[in-house]
């Protein structure tokens, strides 16, 4: 049967992503994208959008009126966010309460209305910082590693688990992701609304417009590739701190499962990532990025801790699996191979977006 898939945040890194997937399997869908272009860069996936048959429509989903004349849909993935952890902290709150809050309530809407399914890309971030940094370590020659013994309910070695403590803060990008959480389990229970909610953790491959705050990743690989500085911040400034990592890849073959499958994680909330096998500090992502380039770039330390930084963050896959049977594939060294070989090819129109 045939369907038409909205994708929010549609020329963004993650939505553009799903999309060209989206299209690629099943060409007879109806994929749409919906983005406001405000990202640097994300203007560069409109051609790639519509040369493989994605539509596109230039809109915010602030604005209740960019929403509204869609034709109908049946599902819409909502990928559209403002994603820096650092927003709102030496700036006005506004844009990021109204895209990530108001926004996804007008989104839920626009479902409601159309008797769609809602895909919802939530963040690790929703956790939070005070208990994510009571976590039991040790430290290894590259990184901090999780103690096998635990005290907070929902941490493990394996790393941070859904019934996780929720009481305190976690910066004001996750409190805006799991308020939207909250609506959207309200529109569930409340009002009938097929939903499905994927805390991820840090998302990542080819084609992301990584900055220090967002897309970690990408960045520290194109600092490497152009041979210019990057500095390890925090923690004693030896650059241990720890993240999994999650190729769009992947992803795409989750939502693609629970799109076709809502019925059995309908009202679901799963965290989503690379668990400890895909996981790197960022001494172990410098020394992947000097065995890929043979750059080595001046590396700065500081040891004070910046707002909103954690040590660890590791994905516990175990209820996600479970129910679905799936797990991440892509390898943190096939991660950056691939986001090297998409430096090199188009490297003059990325130089002065990521250079």
């Amino acid at each position: 049967m045939s369907k038409h898939i909205l994708i929010t945040g549609g020329c963004g890194f993650v939505g553009s992503s799903l999309a060209l997937a989206f299209k690629a399997k099943y060409p007879t869908y109806t994929i749409t994208a919906l983005d406001n272009l405000k990202r640097r860069g994300s203007e560069l996936n409109i051609s790639r959008l519509r040369e493989a048959g994605v539509e596109f429509i230039h809109g915010d989903i602030r604005n209740k009126e960019d929403l509204e004349g869609i034709k109908p849909i049946s599902t819409l993935i909502e990928a559209a966010a403002e994603p820096s952890v650092l927003a709102g902290l030496d700036s006005s709150t506004a844009y990021l309460v109204h895209t990530n809050l108001n926004g996804t309530i007008n989104c839920l809407d626009l479902a409601l209305r159309h008797k769609a399914d809602f895909i919802f890309l939530s963040t690790s971030r929703v956790y939070p910082i005070h208990h994510l940094e009571s976590a039991n370590f040790y430290e290894t020659a590259t990184r901090f590693e999780l103690n096998a013994e635990q005290t907070l309910q929902g941490f493990s070695q394996r790393g941070v688990a859904e019934n996780f403590l929720m009481d305190k803060a976690r910066s004001l990008y996750g409190a805006t992701k799991y308020a939207s959480e909250l609506m959207i389990q309200e529109y569930n229970e409340m009002l009938g609304l097929r939903t499905v909610i994927n805390r991820c953790g840090v998302l990542t491959g080819a084609y992301q417009m990584g900055k220090i705050d967002q897309g970690v990743v990408v960045l520290w690989a194109a600092k490497h590739f152009w041979k210019q500085k990057l500095g390890y911040f925090g923690y004693g400034g030896e650059g241990k701190q720890v993240r999994d990592m999650l190729h769009t890849s992947d992803l795409f073959t989750l939502v693609d499962w629970q799109l076709h499958n809502l019925n059995s994680v309908n009202g679901e909330v799963f965290n989503v990532g690379g668990g400890r096998e895909i996981s790197a500090s960022l001494q172990e992502m410098t020394a992947i990025c000097q065995e890929l380039t043979g750059n080595s770039i001046e590396i700065a330390k500081q040891t004070a801790n910046r707002v909103a930084d954690i040590r660890i963050y590791l994905t516990d896959n175990q209820k996600i699996t479970t129910k679905t049977g799936w797990k991440p594939q892509k390898t943190v060294y096939q991660i950056f191979e691939e986001i090297f070989a998409w430096i090199s090819k188009d490297e003059k129109i990325l130089k002065s977006i990521l250079g």
